[in-house]
């Protein structure tokens, strides 16, 4: 039956290729139907591989269905084929069933727009994409679905194209990836040069015993975390992922919650061998995302724009699971992938919900007591921001407890990163929260104009809220679902290496710091409501008693000025050699030459009087020429 995986695919290409082709002809009714419905039916299929593998033995669960020959030249040989194991299923089952939720909310969040057709072929190729990315069996496929993602991300993020905003959201997200891709293609050169397949499961077999001595595995780790940097938004190459909240907030659901900038730790999580093989590049990993978790929090605490704090939770959350997977804890990173996808698109869709009551309107200071008109949107905001959070039972809290468990056990500074991350995590969440939902209306006009989404974008809330309630609890404090389920894959291999996972179970201590992150939980959440709902006045003076340090953190550290000003100086030495070496040098050069010959050819043209007679003459001083210079010589 796993033979048939194909058809995940089958479905959304046919599905984008249609409504490119006759969206106009079939109507905005048909699309709502036929979009989803592709995306459905490639969830049905993932589940039904699910079900096919729980019932295989464990050794059995790892399949490869090759479709076709894709590229043959001398020694090298590509198929395009699919990898079908616990870790590639498990991220179907995401993509394909977070990104049906969404397009069911999209339907009616997008019901008005003029371009409706082709909002639902990029979605229906978005989702194409993610697919080949996390079926891939061989890098080079999945290189084609990582740059798929981009191109389709680039055309949803600047949908919107005649908003200059969006269009420069676009290209910014285009250009920012394309400097991880970039390290993405060194890196696939590197593997097939030193290991000589691009095969996953021949790389896994392969580079313990080859790379092992050597140090082109922390070279190929190395560009391998820096592409994840890019699709992932991790410092330094984040900035492109809140400037992508200028698409529509279906897309910002899409790409933060089920597919683009999970791709990163995905990719990680799948070359696993190769970074237990460059611990110093696991270091790089763990820290890079430990610090990204702490310094996006803090500038989410700052912002006003409901869908900001989103994005830059995004990032937060992001680096937790680049924490885990640097620490070696893959299965812990991955399951908290899993239950982000959930509050994190359920969250996006409920910020889709208070625009679209508000006329567009994202500013929480002009916001306020939207539970009263909006219960079903506040209600299901609460629980995915109690799941962000980490409020003990919920989704959040399982799966961010384990990745600061192992974070302890690996440094107890990355833990208190983390920790500190939580923290801030918890107090923005719910400040998301109070400020929109509760309290007075700031602006009569808006709250006036607020009502309750339709069904169609209702709907998907209600279901993402029950994910982000239950979901975590495939994984409880001592050995998880998901760690049993992902284990055989992580621990294929590793049996030529030195390091192994860190275990789960820690005793005493394990329940201690499982009480310390409720607390820091229900701590934040205090923090919140004495400041947001309590007394208002405490975020002006806590403003005013940081001074510069919330200033900076408001302008998020000035990253993107400094890129700006990076671009602005690329930009004046590009016109200093397009003028001074170009023109002046190059073209003069070229141009010089060419006047000289013109000049030369000028000269001699003056020689050429159609007169015999001084033709005779010419011939004669050639002659007498000649007779001196051999007499001389």
């Amino acid at each position: 039956m796993l033979n048939y995986a194909w058809l995940m695919l089958v479905f959304p290409a046919l599905g984008a290729l249609v409504i490119a082709l006759f969206g106009t002809r079939l109507g905005h009714r048909a699309i709502s139907w036929l979009a989803p419905g592709m995306v459905l039916l490639s969830f049905g299929v993932a589940v039904w591989m699910f079900v096919t593998m729980l019932g295989l033995p464990v050794e059995e669960r790892s399949h490869e269905v090759v479709l076709w020959s894709w590229i043959t030249t001398g020694t090298f040989h590509v198929d395009v084929a699919l990898l079908l194991d616990q870790l590639s299923i498990t991220m179907a089952l995401v993509v394909t069933g977070i990104g049906f939720l969404i397009h069911v909310y999209s339907t009616g969040y997008m019901h008005d727009d003029p371009r409706y057709p082709r909002f639902f072929t990029y979605m229906n190729l978005f989702i194409l994409m993610m697919l080949t990315l996390v079926l891939a069996n061989n890098y080079l496929l999945l290189y084609v679905g990582w740059e798929g993602v981009g191109l389709a991300s680039y055309l949803l993020i600047g949908f919107w194209f005649e908003k200059p905003s969006a269009a420069n959201a676009g290209k910014k997200a285009f250009i920012v990836n394309r400097i991880g891709d970039f390290g993405l293609v060194l890196a696939i050169f590197f593997i097939w040069t030193s290991l000589g397949t691009l095969r996953f499961s021949e790389v896994l077999t392969a580079a313990p015993a080859r790379l092992a001595t050597t140090g082109i595995a922390t070279t190929i780790t190395m560009l391998l975390l820096l592409a994840a940097t890019g699709k992932s938004a991790q410092l330094p190459l984040f900035v492109w992922l809140p400037d992508a909240m200028e698409g529509p907030t279906p897309v910002s659901a899409l790409i933060h919650a089920a597919t683009m900038v999970t791709a990163g730790v995905y990719m990680i999580a799948r070359s696993h061998i190769l970074f237990a093989l460059a611990p110093t590049s696991e270091a790089w990993v763990a820290w890079i995302g430990a610090i990204t978790a702490l310094f996006a929090a803090t500038i989410a605490l700052t912002q006003t724009d409901l869908k900001r704090i989103l994005a830059y939770s995004t990032i937060s959350q992001l680096g937790y699971m680049f924490l885990a997977v640097g620490v070696g804890a893959y299965a812990s990173g991955i399951f908290h992938l899993v239950t982000h996808a959930f509050f994190k698109a359920l969250l996006f869709l409920a910020a889709g919900s208070v625009m679209h009551a508000l006329a567009g309107e994202i500013n929480i200071r002009k916001m306020g007591n939207l539970r009263a008109k909006m219960p079903v949107t506040y209600w299901t905001f609460l629980i995915g921001a109690a799941a962000l959070a980490g409020i003990p039972l919920l989704s959040g809290f399982f799966s961010k407890d384990e990745i600061l468990w192992f974070a302890w056990q690996k440094s107890p500074l990355l833990w208190l990163v983390g920790a500190v991350t939580a923290a801030c995590t918890a107090v923005y969440a719910f400040r998301a929260v109070f400020v929109p939902f509760w309290g007075k209306e700031r602006d009569h006009k808006l709250f006036h104009h607020a009502h309750e989404s339709p069904a169609s974008m209702i709907l998907p809330l209600i279901l993402l809220a029950a994910g982000a309630l239950l979901a975590g609890y495939l994984g409880l404090p001592r050995q998880s679902a998901i760690e049993g389920w992902l284990e055989p894959v992580f621990a294929a291999g590793s049996g030529a290496l030195a390091t192994a996972t860190p275990a789960v179970a820690g005793g005493f201590m394990r329940w201690v710091l499982l009480a310390v992150s409720a607390l820091i939980a229900l701590g934040g959440l205090a923090v919140a409501y004495w400041a947001f709902v309590r007394n208002t006045d405490v975020p002006r003076q806590v403003r005013e008693s940081l001074g510069w340090a919330f200033t900076l953190a408001e302008k998020k550290y000035f990253v993107d000025d400094a890129y700006n000003a990076l671009v602005s100086y690329i930009w004046d030495f590009g016109r200093w050699l397009a003028h001074t070496i170009d023109q002046r040098g190059i073209d003069g050069a070229v141009n010089g030459v060419a006047g000289i010959t013109g000049w030369a050819g000028g000269q001699i043209r003056r020689l050429q009087t159609g007169l015999l007679g001084l033709y005779a003459l010419s011939i004669l001083f050639g002659a007498v020429a000649l007779v001196v210079w051999f007499v001389i010589k």
